[in-house]
């Protein structure tokens, strides 16, 4: 006979942080704001270093849900057993790493606005963005890993998982790429920096909105539109229903 377990608050959206994701949209915004009104006040430090930090911390914010939705989508879904991480240790390895770009990057971009050590600065970026597609190519080989596994799991147990558990992990694949290409482009951004200070991507406008404003917008409409579009609102009872049709001993 089929067996129903229900699990009580397992249902996944209400863990979207969603005033911390509007705050750290709304820096990246004025990180953008303050580098318009840099482009026409080059002399302005504080518009420089408010632009540098702005830009260059708020997707760190991004990077720290992305990694938390993961660790809500595998235990939403029972399946700490199969993610290549154990899940004790996952948000702190994570979070860890994710706080230590965010130190890295921070720091040096407060040294931006002095002359002198401003190379140094650009080279301290560059090695936390190289720490954070490290850790995001680890990432997402966890979220294939796990995807993987989960897919054959419910295949080989005939457990049918109420709960949009591909979307989900379709939308940290999206939004992860985004990161990890504007941060591929903040790479070579910054050792362009480091080598010409009159570079074409120093120079040239188009490729930060390209490659850095587009993706975080993206990142952005994936989890206020379709994140909770997949996901039950409201819901008293769990979302989560496991029926395993197993054959009578």
């Amino acid at each position: 006979m089929p067996t129903l377990q229900t699990y009580e608050g397992a249902y996944l959206w209400k863990y979207i942080p969603s005033l911390p994701l509007s705050l750290v949209f709304l820096g990246e915004i004025f990180g953008y704001i303050t580098r318009a009104a840099a482009s026409s006040n080059t002399g302005s430090l504080i518009l420089y270093l408010l632009s540098s930090i702005f830009l260059v911390i708020p997707p760190l914010g991004f990077a720290a849900t992305l990694y938390m939705v993961y660790s809500r989508i595998v235990r939403a879904v029972r399946g700490e057993h199969l993610s290549p991480v154990p899940m004790r240790w996952a948000t702190c390895i994570f979070v860890t790493g994710d706080y230590t770009c965010f130190m890295i990057q921070g720091n040096a971009a407060g040294l931006l606005g002095n002359e002198n050590l401003a190379l140094i600065a650009d080279y301290i970026i560059i090695a936390g963005l190289i720490l954070q597609i490290m850790i995001f190519v680890f990432f997402l080989a966890c979220c294939g890993i796990f995807h993987q596994r989960i897919r054959l799991f419910t295949a080989e147990s005939c457990t049918v998982i109420h709960v949009p558990w591909q979307s989900c992990l379709n939308m940290l694949y999206v939004t992860s790429i985004s990161v990890l290409v504007r941060n591929i482009y903040r790479v070579v951004e910054f050792a362009m920096q480091s080598v010409d200070q009159n570079g074409y991507l120093l120079t040239t406008e188009w490729p930060l909105y390209v490659f850095d404003g587009s993706l975080m917008f993206l990142l952005m409409v994936g989890f206020y539109i379709w994140y909770p579009h997949e996901l039950p609102h409201g819901r008293r009872r769990s979302s989560i229903q496991l029926f395993s049709r197993e054959s009578p001993s």
